[in-house]
């Protein structure tokens, strides 16, 4: 990984083309004494000083044990952490900073002081909060919390946020659609060129714009990609229940089913196609699970066929024979590579038997 200088720093095409991904870790076995000592060097040398780190208390600096993901997307990052022991600043944290900050909570608590519309407040797992911070504030995470961060420049969003606090269910629509498509550039990031680093960001501006919001333009192109990844994702947490269909995805992420439809239709597929695929997948790793096989009427009703005919037809046509012509071709090509690796030379079961 190369280090280079901050984004704010870089103009023209070398902003356009930053896109990066590392990890500071001081929780990794080996990992020197002063652990926040190593991630304040790390946290400079990536990052740079437009994203300075606020002052922690002595307590926290004594026992800091924190990993940190970190993708950086032009003048975004995007941060996966794990604070292992608790966190907290010192109470007058103090430094001017213009950033627009989002904290989706996965596990524990962060508590967030000197709000100006609230006080003092606290993000519990599953909610998010998102706010633009125009100075340091004091706040404190909680051991073993685990949080989604976004920092974002505040010039396109300030004007939708002002001075409001937007907290709510990690799990609305807006959310939904906007992790997803923080996710999916984490995963794909670094092989992104430059009209997709443009692309990619100019999304996850629009979509945090809808959080603000409570709502998006779902009509808007660019947007199809997330909304996909959202609905896949919805639809993967619950490939057995009996009430998955398109109009039950849109209705989760408030679009309408038209709308859904045509994302997917972007992406060359269909939401009915995309669902009964994943439900034969399933299935065909059920048929040659180690712990035991399930039947294929126990099958076709699990993954909410209409019946065992209905469930094999579909079998055959994805992937070219019957379900038990399928475990017994697996059964075979497993045999025969046994019986490979012992002509090999190399070790194979073992049998046993009468003696010679």
């Amino acid at each position: 990984m190369e280090v280079g200088r901050p984004a704010m720093n870089r103009t023209g095409a070398e902003a356009d083309e930053l896109r990066e991904v590392f990890v500071l870790d001081t929780t990794a076995p080996g990992a020197a004494p002063r652990g926040f000592d190593t991630f304040r060097r790390g946290w400079e040398a990536q990052i740079g000083k437009d994203l300075p780190l606020v002052t922690y208390s002595p307590a926290t600096i004594a026992d800091f044990r924190v990993k940190l993901r970190v993708t950086r997307l032009r003048d975004v990052v995007i941060g996966d952490l794990h604070a292992m022991s608790a966190i907290r600043t010192a109470d007058h944290p103090g430094g001017d900073q213009d950033l627009v900050e989002v904290h989706i909570l996965r596990r524990g608590a962060w508590t967030v002081g000197g709000l100006p519309d609230r006080g003092e407040h606290t993000v519990s797992t599953g909610q998010f909060l998102l706010r633009h911070f125009g100075r340091q504030v004091p706040f404190e995470r909680h051991a073993q919390t685990r949080e989604l961060l976004l920092f974002l420049p505040s010039a396109m969003l300030r004007p939708v946020l002002g001075n409001r606090t937007i907290t709510g269910p990690g799990n609305s629509a807006e959310m939904r659609l906007l992790r997803a498509h923080t996710e999916m550039i984490q995963r794909t990031v670094t092989g992104l060129g430059p009209a997709g680093v443009h692309a990619a960001h100019r999304v996850l501006i629009e979509l945090t714009k809808a959080v603000a919001g409570g709502g998006f333009d779902d009509v808007e192109p660019r947007l199809a990609p997330a909304l996909v990844q959202a609905a896949k994702d919805l639809a993967d947490s619950g490939l057995a229940d009996a009430e998955l269909s398109p109009t039950a995805l849109a209705r989760q992420l408030n679009v309408s089913v038209r709308t859904l439809q045509r994302a997917f239709a972007k992406v060359g597929e269909s939401v009915t196609a995309y669902v009964r695929h994943r439900r034969l997948e399933e299935a065909r790793l059920a048929l040659t699970a180690p712990r035991g096989r399930v039947s294929v009427s126990e099958l076709a009703a699990h993954w909410q066929f209409a019946d065992s005919s209905h469930f094999i037809r579909a079998f055959k046509k994805r992937y070219g024979q019957t379900p038990t012509e399928y475990v017994r071709s697996t059964t075979w090509r497993d045999v025969e590579g046994r019986g490979r690796r012992r002509s090999d030379g190399k070790p194979g079961p073992v049998e046993t038997g009468p003696g010679p």
